[in-house]
């Protein structure tokens, strides 16, 4: 996980608007917005993140979890952040009609060269 030195610089080689960076610093301050649940046929659970040193929620082992087992061994994955705040999409439908939705994202991930 990056410290706050490591953090700016990393806004400043990437060129990080102070917008986004304010974004950044909510998902990293804030708690997971939602806890996640299992479905009928998922099993959910917390994964012990060594690089994140909490534990990490997923709501499928065969697919949520395989992907916060890749993040944790990836050395190009600085941190990674699960059920981040809601995100306004907006997009329109198949009838043309502008659609404006807020959708929490499974996971906010702080790569080398991006955020994802």
């Amino acid at each position: 996980m990056l410290n706050e030195d490591g953090l700016r610089s990393w806004y400043h080689r990437l060129g990080v608007s102070s917008h986004a960076q304010r974004e950044i610093g909510r998902i990293r301050a804030s708690a997971p917005s939602r806890r996640v649940g299992g479905g009928r046929s998922n099993v959910s659970g917390r994964y012990p993140s060594k690089k994140m040193g909490v534990t990490i929620q997923f709501e499928s082992h065969r697919v949520e979890l395989a992907f916060i087992h890749e993040m944790e061994h990836d050395p190009d994955v600085l941190e990674y952040w699960d059920q981040p705040r809601a995100i306004p999409l907006e997009y329109l439908s198949a009838r043309g009609r502008r659609v404006a939705v807020m959708h929490t994202p499974d996971y906010f991930v702080i790569c080398r060269d991006a955020a994802e």
